[in-house]
């Protein structure tokens, strides 16, 4: 495979055919190499429009949601970034590039381990990784953009969303909001000390945020 080409395809057939047009991000998904964080018995597929596995019913998410998030978040050289979810590290990999310091949280210790190697492996340096449940983070004003790659149920109320909070002013927030079959990725921006506003920004679908209370079922 050439992958040099292979890359290319994947911005130009399916990152940009998502309405990316970033030429930031374009850029970092040209120097961040994919391949490098895919699990190997996955490398065939690293420029794939797939989500790839990574144990415990977590996946790579595929490379145009990726390039959405990193557009939504529109992400500056002095902006301090969480990233929740580590998975690959890829996503955080490519934070790093556009940010002055990305801190990365896994719920997985073995998922965490793969990610902070390969972020290694790349000199990805302002990139830490991790091992904690970041429903139990309680920070506020810490960040200028916040990646969260798992999904909640319903939003509820923006000002006791913990992520929410956890932003400065002017900082950007994506999440995945919903269950399958649809989820809506929102952006939050914190406008005020106790003011958001947010906004609906493409559907897919990604796995629950670990410990994300859900809904409970109708029973007859």
């Amino acid at each position: 495979m050439n992958i040099e080409f292979a890359r290319q395809q994947m911005i130009d057939q399916q990152v940009r055919t998502w309405e990316v047009l970033d030429v930031n991000v374009l850029d970092v998904l040209r120097l961040v190499h994919r391949d490098q964080f895919v699990p190997e018995a996955f490398r065939n597929v690293a420029f794939a429009d797939a989500n790839v596995p990574l144990g415990h019913d977590q996946w790579m998410l595929a490379p145009k949601v990726d390039g959405k998030i990193l557009q939504a978040l529109a992400v500056t050289g002095t902006d301090r970034v969480l990233d929740v979810g580590t998975g690959s590290g890829y996503l955080a990999a490519c934070l790093g590039k556009l940010g002055a310091k990305v801190r990365s949280v896994e719920f997985f210790t073995d998922i965490a381990e793969r990610a902070a190697a390969s972020l290694q492996a790349v000199a990805a340096n302002n990139v830490s990784v991790e091992v904690a449940d970041a429903l139990a983070l309680n920070e506020e004003n810490c960040y200028d953009a916040i990646a969260v790659t798992g999904s909640i149920p319903t939003l509820g109320a923006i000002e006791k969303n913990s992520f929410a909070r956890a932003l400065k002013i002017g900082g950007r927030l994506v999440l995945f909001v919903g269950q399958p079959p649809v989820m809506l990725a929102t952006k939050i921006t914190r406008i005020g000390p106790n003011e958001w506003q947010s906004e609906e920004v493409f559907e897919t679908v990604v796995p629950a945020l670990i410990n994300a209370k859900q809904p409970t079922g109708f029973v007859f």
